[in-house]
This record gives C-alpha cells, sequence and structure tokens, in this order.
C-alpha cells in the first residue's frame, strides 16, 4: 500500500488486439520483480502470460477479462489493470479506463492505428484518462514508429510526440534514445534486464536533435518561460522539461511517444520511468460524486484518509469464495471489519476480507486509502455501485455500457443440466453487463446477447467448462411480424347449438391496413341501431386482438390493422360475449387471407467502421446481404459505411467482416424498422411454417 499517494500510479495498458499489451505487462512485472520468469502469450513452455490467468485465454491466446496487479518501480507504488483488446470484450476496457489515473495506449508499429485502439481512445477521452503512446513491435518487419506517431496525429486527432527514438529498425533494433536526457540506452542480458547507458550514436544525433527540436516547439505552448528559453536557444532544465511535459499530459493536450519492443525486451524500463514521471497520481485527478442528499448536486472527492469513504465497485467476479468485488477508493479509508454502505440498494455490508490482486492471486491487507485498488469478498452489489461509510450518500456517475449486436438461442442439451445453465447465465449476466439473457415468449427460447459472437461463444464454452453443461446453440428466430395490404369485408355468423341455451353472434364489416407507420392496431366501431347490444361490441374488439396474436402465413403477431364492425345480429337467449369474440376471430381468420398479408422482417440500422482500403468489400458484404447503402463517408483514411440491412441476414456477419477487413473493421447496428420479405422468402417461410404444422410441432 502506498503511503505517499504522490508516489502511487494507477494505469491501464489498452489497445487493439495483438498489439502485445499482455507481453508488455509480464515483462513490467518481471522487470519490478513481481514475477521469477517470463512466459510468453503463446509459449512453447504451455504457462502463458501471468495476466492471462483463464485457460480458454492461454489456449485462444487473448486477454478475455481484463485482470488486476500491483507492483513498485523505485520509490513509486503501480496498479495495473491488462485490458482485451478484442471488441467484443469492450466492456472490460470501459470499467478498467472508469477508475484509472492514466493509460499506455499500445500501438503496434507496423499495423499503426487500428479499429480498437480508435474504440480505446474514445473511451480515454469519455473518462478524461491522460495517456502515453507505446509504439511497439519495433523489431518486426515494417516497422516504423515515426509514422505510427503521425497517425496518432491525423487519425486520432492527438497532438503526439516522440520523447524517444529508436536505436535501429526490425531485426537491428536494440535501443532507445531519451529525447528528453537525449541519452541513449541499450539492453544488455538474456532478458535485456542489464541497462546501459552511451551517448547517441553519431549516425542518429541529426535526427535525434530534429526530434528533440519537435518536442521543446510543442512543449513551448504549454509554458511561457519554456518558449523564451527555447526562442533564445537556451539550455532548457530537464527538471522545468518535465514538469512542462506532465502539466501537458494531464491536460489531454498533449500525448507523449515512447518506443521499443516488448517481446525483444527492448526499451520496457524506460517506459516504467516516463509512466511514473509523467502520468498523475490520484492527488492530480479531478474526481466527482453526486450527493444524493442534495439533489445530486457535484462533489469533488478528495483523495485524504480523514474524509468520508467513498467506492466504485467496478467489476464483479465469481470466485472460489463467493462474489469478489473489484472496487477502486476515492476518499477516505476502508479497513477490514468495517461496514460500508451501499448508495444504490441502500444495503449494508460487513467487510470480511480485503485483498489485492495479483492477476488469480490474493494478498490479504489490513486496509485501503484513497487512491488503492482492491477487491472485497461476500459484497451484494452490481458493477457500478457506489459505497460510502454512511456518513454521505454519494454516487459516481455510472460506466457507458453499449448495447449487445449479435444474439443467439441457447438451451442445454439435456433436461438435467437446467439448473446449472440458469445458474451459469445468472452468474454471467451479473458479472459482464454487455452480457444479456431474457426469454423470448414468441420462440420460446432462452437468448443471450452480447457485443459478437466470439463474445458469446466463450460464454458458452464456460458453461461446458465451470458448469459441465453441453449447451445447444442455434440462431434465434427472429421476430417477424404479419401485415395486410388490402381493404377487404367479412359477414360471419356464428352458430352453435348443443341443448339448452347455445351461442349466436353475427357480425360484419372489414379489415384494412392502418396508414400511419408504427400504429398496431386500430378498432372502428360503426354500429347503429343496436343491432349488436352495447354489451356485446367490445367483445368484438377483444375477439379482433386475440385473433392478431397469431397470423395466417407463419403464426406471427398481425401489425398496422385497422378492424371495423358496421351491422351484426343477435339473439336474446344465445348471445354472449365469448360468442362475439369467437365470431370476431373466426370473421377475422376467414377474411384474412383476402387481405393480400404480407410478412415483415425487421430491418437494422448498421454502421462499419472501416479503414478506406476495405470499404469495397464492405459495400459487397452488405449488398450480398440484402443490404441498401444509405451513405459512404470518408474521413482520415477511414470510411464509415449506413446501411439498413434485414436481421435474418446479419447473423454470422461479425466473422465475415473481420476476415475480409484483417480485423480492421467493427460494425453496430440498431432496430430501425420493420419491412416486407422478398417474396421468394415470404413463401419459404410460409412453407416452412406449413411443413412444421403438418409434422405436428
Amino acid at each position: 500500500m502506498a503511503n505517499d499517494l504522490n508516489l502511487l500510479r494507477n494505469i491501464g495498458i489498452s489497445a487493439h488486439i495483438d498489439s502485445g499489451k499482455t507481453t508488455l505487462t509480464e515483462r513490467i512485472l518481471f522487470y519490478t520483480g513481481r514475477i521469477n520468469a517470463i512466459h510468453e502469450v503463446r509459449g512453447k513452455d504451455g504457462v502463458g502470460a501471468k495476466m492471462d490467468s483463464m485457460d480458454l485465454e492461454r489456449e485462444k491466446g487473448i486477454t478475455i477479462q481484463s485482470a488486476a496487479t500491483f507492483t513498485s518501480w523505485g520509490k513509486y507504488n503501480i496498479n495495473i489493470i491488462d485490458t482485451p483488446g478484442h471488441v467484443d470484450f469492450t466492456i472490460e476496457v470501459e470499467r478498467a479506463l472508469r477508475v484509472l489515473d492514466g493509460a499506455i495506449l499500445v500501438l503496434c508499429s507496423v499495423s499503426g492505428v487500428q479499429s480498437q485502439s480508435i474504440t480505446v481512445d474514445r473511451q480515454m477521452k469519455r473518462y478524461n484518462v491522460p495517456c502515453i503512446a507505446f509504439v511497439n513491435k519495433c523489431d518486426r518487419s515494417g516497422a516504423d514508429p515515426l509514422r505510427v506517431c503521425e497517425q496518432l496525429r491525423t487519425d486520432l486527432g492527438h497532438n503526439s510526440v516522440m520523447i524517444q527514438h529508436p536505436i535501429g529498425l526490425e531485426d537491428k533494433h536494440n535501443g532507445i534514445v531519451d529525447l528528453l536526457k537525449m541519452k541513449a540506452y541499450y539492453f544488455d542480458g538474456e532478458s535485456g534486464e542489464d541497462i546501459r547507458e552511451e551517448a547517441i550514436p553519431a549516425d542518429l544525433a541529426d535526427v535525434c536533435k530534429v526530434q528533440r527540436d519537435k518536442l521543446l516547439e510543442a512543449l513551448a505552448d504549454f509554458d511561457d518561460e519554456l518558449a523564451m528559453l527555447f526562442l533564445e536557444g537556451e539550455e532548457i532544465p530537464e527538471a522545468m522539461l518535465l514538469e512542462t511535459l506532465r502539466k501537458a499530459t494531464f491536460s489531454r493536450k498533449f500525448t507523449p511517444v515512447c518506443c521499443g519492443s516488448a517481446y525483444k525486451n527492448k526499451g520496457v524500463q524506460k517506459l516504467l520511468d516516463k509512466i511514473c514521471e509523467i502520468l498523475p497520481s490520484p492527488l492530480e485527478m479531478d474526481y466527482r460524486a453526486l450527493d444524493q442528499n442534495n439533489e445530486e448536486a457535484e462533489v469533488l472527492l478528495q483523495p485524504r484518509a480523514d474524509l468520508p469513504l467513498t467506492m466504485l465497485a467496478f467489476k464483479l467476479e465469481d470466485g472460489r469464495y463467493g462474489q469478489l468485488t473489484y472496487c477502486r477508493v476515492y476518499q477516505g479509508k476502508l479497513e477490514k471489519g468495517d461496514t460500508i454502505f451501499n448508495c444504490v440498494n441502500q444495503k449494508k455490508n460487513k467487510v470480511g476480507r480485503l485483498v489485492q490482486m495479483h492477476s488469480n492471486e490474493m494478498s490479504d491487507i489490513d486496509y485501503a486509502q484513497a487512491g488503492d485498488i482492491v477487491a472485497l469478498f461476500g459484497i451484494d452489489c452490481a458493477s457500478g455501485d457506489t459505497f460510502t461509510d454512511g456518513n454521505v450518500k454519494y454516487t459516481m456517475t455510472s460506466m457507458y455500457v453499449p448495447d449487445p449486436v449479435v444474439t443467439l438461442a441457447v438451451e442445454p442439451k439435456k433436461k438435467e443440466g437446467l439448473a446449472n445453465f440458469s445458474k451459469a447465465i445468472n452468474r454471467f449476466s451479473k458479472e459482464d453487463p454487455t452480457f444479456r439473457v431474457h426469454r423470448d415468449d414468441e420462440s420460446n427460447q432462452t437468448i443471450i446477447g452480447g457485443m459478437g459472437e466470439l463474445h458469446l461463444e466463450v460464454y458458452i464454452e464456460r458453461i461446458r467448462r465451470e458448469y459441465g453443461v453441453e449447451v445447444e446453440v442455434g440462431a434465434p428466430q427472429v421476430a417477424y411480424r404479419e401485415a395486410i395490404t388490402k381493404h377487404a369485408e367479412f359477414n360471419y355468423t356464428h352458430k352453435k347449438q348443443t341443448g339448452g341455451s347455445g351461442q349466436f353472434a353475427r357480425v360484419a364489416g372489414y379489415l384494412e391496413p392502418t396508414e400511419e407507420d408504427g400504429e398496431v392496431y386500430e378498432f372502428l366501431n360503426k354500429v347503429v341501431g343496436g343491432v349488436i347490444p352495447k354489451e356485446y361490441q367490445s367483445s368484438c374488439d377483444k375477439g379482433f386482438q386475440q385473433a392478431m396474436v397469431e397470423g395466417g402465413l407463419i403464426g406471427f403477431p398481425v401489425v398496422g390493422l385497422r378492424a371495423c364492425i358496421n351491422d351484426g345480429s343477435s339473439h336474446q337467449v344465445d348471445s354472449s360475449d365469448m360468442a362475439f369474440q369467437l365470431a370476431s376471430r373466426m370473421a377475422f381468420r376467414e377474411c384474412y387471407m383476402k387481405c393480400a398479408p404480407v410478412i415483415l422482417e425487421p430491418i437494422m440500422k448498421v454502421t462499419v467502421d472501416t479503414p478506406e482500403e476495405f470499404s469495397g468489400t464492405v459495400l459487397g458484404t452488405l449488398n450480398k446481404r440484402r443490404g441498401v447503402i444509405l451513405g459512404n463517408a470518408n474521413k482520415n483514411g477511414l470510411a464509415s459505411v449506413e446501411a439498413e440491412v434485414p436481421l435474418s441476414e446479419m447473423f454470422g456477419y461479425s466473422n465475415e467482416l473481420r476476415s475480409g477487413s484483417q480485423g480492421k473493421a467493427e460494425f453496430s447496428m440498431e432496430f430501425k424498422k420493420y419491412g416486407p420479405v422478398p417474396r421468394n422468402i415470404q413463401d419459404e417461410l410460409v412453407k416452412e411454417y406449413q411443413a412444421k404444422r403438418n409434422a405436428g410441432r
């Protein structure tokens, strides 16, 4: 635990998939003495990186869950959260950045700014998190950190400037130049642990001078005294440079860019130095809460132990000992045995066990103070809940949770697995706000929704491994609708005599489509002269609504219909509420096919963001799926394609899009409207429905 908050850094490591985040974290843990040996993400030793503790992560070679750890570098204490790079697990990045003071944006020196880099940058902006960019993989063929620094400017709008320069690239990469100190650093030894400081190589002296001048020129905008010294050609003290660099980075108006190769053990220790020197401590951040006792007035939180406790639960996990709740303490102090108050569900909880996490390992601690990231056991809460000591009633603003874009129908293969299946989906939906579960009343299926097919595949695999339940997966039944397109009249008599009082009702009128989009049903009563007694006129309305629940084409609800009754007759004894309901239902069914019904399908508004070179491929994939292109805008090398596509055609799209764009394109979709299906597809759907009915299903 850090006693001096000036020496505490809470950082996240975020990037596009395969940029080397977890590899970088592994090196940080090794150089800071937190682990004794380096293991690779897809290493031959089968151990895997420390932060990828889940078996699935080690098998797939990707990070699925964000993982927290703590370490120290010199006099500084550092809390680190390693986050996934895959767009499907974006909520893990979202909630990590919500509670961090600074971040490392890792970029590949070959691929540069990629689609998830853009998403991560958007998330950092949302929570106002200052960042340092680290251009990784400088040992790779085609590496160009200066081009990536320029991409940060053009694609993401950063005021990005190199504060380090690579010594050699590709297979000749063996160190970095610190442009603040103007010294060269080489990383010797088996794992790059021996740092050698030397003068800048002669062949790099001129380019490093140019890069340093660019840095000084950029920093001159943030400090008048530094600007004067720079213009007069005077030597600028390193302390002044560093202080101005920190101030500029905090404001998010400046992004320092470091470089190196985590896999080849180059530049990581110098990145650690910059993390400690540049990124803010909890004392330098501006965090606010809403006072529920004062009409949600904003309150500035101060990281002091003598103020009332304010703490945010940002992540839940079902551990071996029950629910594990990850929390960030913003104000006050928390001790083992304290009673804390949940300001959202109004419940009190006793803190029985308090731990610091090191991936999937725990270290018990007795207390936590402002600035710390800790975990608690046995606390009943949801992700995003705020805890206090009961003296104040503050709530932190909630994090952004995107809506699911892909859904699947799931059920256990065997009935005996139902209890464990229910436990699993309840647990996962509580842990992950983007994993949604609901029961579809129309198709009677359990539908799970998530951020992509990989996201849902991972949960299905976890249900199998962790709960021993084999799951049957199918595309969900699309929620079709039926509608009529023509006016048609009906005149139906319901007559039934079975001894004693019988049933009699006659209804006449017409069915027609409504003019307004979105109007599901309208009932017109034009009966005059009491031919249908007043008490039975509403029965006709009920009968029509019951009949609309199941259309005559494929059994889906009917929408956009106006039903009118204008004539009828009744019997003094045999007419009843039920008789008129039945007469209306049968009149509807008899008249329905005369109204030329059609099947409507949900049409989604789809937005695809892709690098320009793949826009042709994207347009092709959308056209192939019956998409109607609405617009195609290009900006900063990125194309944004908008289209309307039937939901039934969108299944499997995320995999097709990623494979067609080298994983660089991403899409979002939302419901737009219902539209008629093409005639050939309608005929197929009707034929399938009739076959099912004939088979008695």
